[in-house]
């Protein structure tokens, strides 16, 4: 049944009729449980509430289908707004963005000019971190193409590296030399057995695989998790090898196990929340249930109670 569950809601967040639908009912059903809210406000607020309990953050302006240029170029304008806001109100957060929601799927070179318009705003405001979130498996290899494009002139972005596909530690491998500042993640869409492995159990032991990989070629490691196996096995990995906390840093879903990231922090863990905002929410929504298909209860308590 949960894989009935996982499939059905992974097979939802795809569906561009609903997610229209989505935009208009606000955050309901218990989407507001993982998004911050609708505005560049709410989400500096949240950022700010959440920096005054020891965390950081990066901020994610969620959408996933963009349908025109005008679109595209409204959502990097709309990034580079909420760089803008970031600095200004001096909260501790970089950003996050998809390649798809600044035109990937309209023009490489429009997406590419978007991606450089909000790095050098980012380079303006104090050099901020921005994060290129890994899509789908069709996204995954023209993604890295344009980072390896991004690398040769800029040292403030990096990427997502999903330990289900098979070609992560080759991915880890190419960008070596650029010292790439990678979140490592087990991967949350549906893929084909032909690119990813299907077992649970393996992809487990390919994410320790490229933690540790990536580690010891001495960059630095978003490790986003909330398995309590792998964080204590990235403690192991610390101790081992006596890797500086300032190489790594752990890295949770707003919404999801809060005072476990809180408890990390007083441990003096460098804890980044993952903060998505925006009206545009219900892709992420539905990819949060099929992780855990549990959380369906929320949607049936927002129809109740609406």
């Amino acid at each position: 049944m949960e894989m009935f569950l996982r499939n059905f809601f992974l097979f939802l967040s795809k569906n561009r009729t609903l997610n229209r639908s989505a935009k208009r009912w606000g955050l309901r059903f218990g989407a507001n449980r993982f998004v911050a809210g609708m505005t560049i406000p709410d989400a500096i607020q949240t950022v700010r509430d959440l920096n005054q309990k020891g965390l950081v953050c990066t901020l994610d302006h969620l959408g996933e289908f963009v349908f025109s240029e005008q679109e595209a170029n409204e959502a990097a304008d709309y990034c580079i707004k909420t760089v803008e806001a970031i600095h200004a109100s001096g909260v501790q957060s970089n950003l996050s963005v998809k390649l798809t929601q600044l035109g990937l799927d309209i023009s490489r070179d429009l997406c590419v000019a978007n991606m450089r318009r909000i790095l050098d705003t980012a380079k303006k405001c104090g050099n901020m971190f921005v994060r290129i979130d890994m899509e789908d498996y069709a996204h995954n290899g023209v993604t890295m193409e344009i980072l390896h494009e991004l690398l040769n002139d800029y040292d403030n972005v990096g990427t997502v590296i999903q330990a289900y596909l098979f070609k992560a530690a080759d991915d880890i491998e190419s960008v070596k030399q650029h010292r790439v500042n990678l979140r490592l993640v087990k991967g949350a869409y549906k893929e084909s057995a032909e690119v990813a492995f299907p077992n649970k159990a393996d992809v487990d032991d390919n994410y320790k695989k490229i933690i540790k990989q990536h580690l010891l070629n001495g960059n630095y490691a978003a490790v986003a998790t909330h398995d309590d196996n792998i964080i204590e096995y990235v403690k192991e990995l610390e101790k081992q090898y006596q890797i500086p906390r300032t190489q790594f840093e752990f890295q949770m879903l707003y919404g999801i196990r809060s005072q476990s990231q809180i408890d990390l922090a007083k441990e003096g863990y460098k804890v980044r929340v993952y903060v998505p905002y925006g009206d545009d929410w219900y892709g992420y929504f539905m990819r949060r249930l099929a992780e855990r298909p549990a959380n369906v209860a929320f949607i049936l308590k927002g129809f109740f109670t609406r």
